[in-house]
């Protein structure tokens, strides 16, 4: 029961996390929101590391490596969501961020020996892709509401988690995991907040109204840190069925959005989000077994969703 609790209350916190973005970003603009999103997480993971002795492990020669995925797994991908949804609706972000497993998989079919496409990958990549077209078919259709633009950037952000998901199996493997998602939130932090105050026009104190700040803390504290130890704690319980939570994301995202923004819900908008999540599963399934095989979120650290 306790582990079921904790499923379906991550797949609730991570598949809101489109929705708290899209009501923050329209008040402070995306580097700020970010830039305070990852400061208040880092601050209480670092915390928790230090408070735990994690951080006293970790090895000088490591520091570039986590400084690299901070970028490709943090700094990147959260600049680039927040940015799309300048543009696009939380509902389409939730479902393109499901795309991360597709690039995730051939990227990782060059680089890492373990990991190669098969016959049933490629069909789940195809499916999945042919998502992706419906998707953007859809925008340029309704060219209003979902621009092309912030669905590339939304697609850069999945391409970056995919590639920090290989970058992190391939180099930084042998370090604990909730070790990885504080320090590369702390080397996300030293990008991100020196970069906002020089370059983004920083929001006046009128903005920050209750609704806004309570909306920030979340993402921090709950959609970040706290998803963070949801995520690890059922990997501990279930290995590594617990990912299947990822497939709660974009049914939250899609309903979340709709009630709250009142966002479109349309048939094009519902069959490309189950050509991703079908081309997902089965570029997951293992022949042979009759079961499929699930990898950790990409935006996860060291495997989140991140957001």
């Amino acid at each position: 029961m306790k582990q079921w609790l904790a499923f379906w209350s991550l797949g609730l916190i991570w598949g809101s996390s489109f929705l708290l973005i899209k009501i923050v970003v329209e008040a402070l603009g995306p580097l700020p929101l970010v830039s305070l999103r990852v400061g208040l997480a880092a601050a209480l993971m670092i915390a928790y590391l230090q408070a735990t002795h994690r951080l006293a492990k970790l090895r000088w020669s490591d520091v570039g490596g986590v400084a690299i995925a901070g970028f490709l797994n943090v700094a990147l991908p959260f600049s680039l969501i927040a940015r799309a949804e300048e543009s696009i609706d939380s509902s389409l972000a939730t479902i393109l961020n499901s795309t991360v497993p597709l690039f995730s998989l051939v990227i990782a079919h060059f680089f890492l020996k373990d990991e190669r496409l098969n016959l049933t990958r490629l069909l789940g990549l195809m499916i999945g892709y042919g998502g992706i077209i419906m998707l953007t078919w859809r925008g340029l259709q309704t060219a209003g509401a979902s621009p092309l633009a912030g669905q590339v950037m939304m697609l850069g952000a999945s391409l970056s988690y995919g590639i920090a998901l290989v970058f992190i199996r391939a180099r930084l493997r042998h370090i604990e995991s909730i070790t990885i998602a504080g320090t590369t939130l702390l080397a996300a932090s030293v990008m991100i907040i020196p970069l906002t105050l020089v370059s983004a026009p920083l929001p006046s104190a009128s903005r920050f109204s209750t609704d806004i700040l309570a909306a920030v803390i979340t993402l921090a504290v709950i959609n970040t840190v706290a998803a963070y130890f949801l995520f690890y704690y059922l990997l501990d319980q279930w290995g590594t069925r617990a990912s299947v939570v990822t497939y709660v994301f974009p049914p939250v995202g899609i309903a979340l959005g709709a009630i709250f923004l009142n966002e479109t819900v349309d048939a094009s908008l519902l069959a490309g989000a189950a050509l991703i999540l079908g081309g997902v599963f089965a570029v997951n399934y293992k022949p042979g077994l009759g079961r499929w095989r699930k990898r950790k979120p990409a935006s996860a650290p060291g495997g989140l969703f991140g957001d």
